[in-house]
């Protein structure tokens, strides 16, 4: 396994942007460059993607398309249009959950009741909640 330095690797990271072209480049796996960023303490550059993810959601808000604004940032369309749609999932206002009445839950469960017990002496009048 080839050994790569921490300023050869920070410098490929930087050209290659990701773990597997950087792996394809020396013939090892994308899982071998984690674990020499790991050991050498470099953070990937996913850190970063906040802030680029924070961009495309400010030029979506001024009216860019989501293909124009995948080749200013050099993503791919379904990327970008996926980045658009989570933030506008995150900022949707919430459902109302149904509620159900208190009235209600106590006439259903006295109903239920007056079916589950069919056999009792004296029945037991079905009671209308207002």
């Amino acid at each position: 396994m080839p050994r790569i330095s921490k300023t050869e690797l920070l410098k490929l990271q930087k050209s290659l942007k990701t773990d597997k072209a950087i792996g394809e480049k020396f013939g090892i796996t994308r899982q071998a460059i984690h674990q020499f960023r790991n050991l050498y303490g470099i953070p990937s550059l996913q850190a970063k993607n906040d802030k680029r993810n924070a961009y495309i959601i400010s030029l979506h808000k001024k009216g860019l398309s989501g293909v124009k604004i995948a080749k200013k940032v050099g993503l791919c369309v379904s990327q970008t249009c996926r980045i658009i749609n989570l933030s506008e999932k995150k900022t949707a206002p919430s459902k109302k959950k149904k509620t159900v009445s208190v009235k209600n839950k106590i006439y259903w469960s006295i109903q239920f009741f007056c079916l589950a017990v069919p056999f009792q002496l004296s029945p037991i009048p079905l009671i209308e909640v207002y």
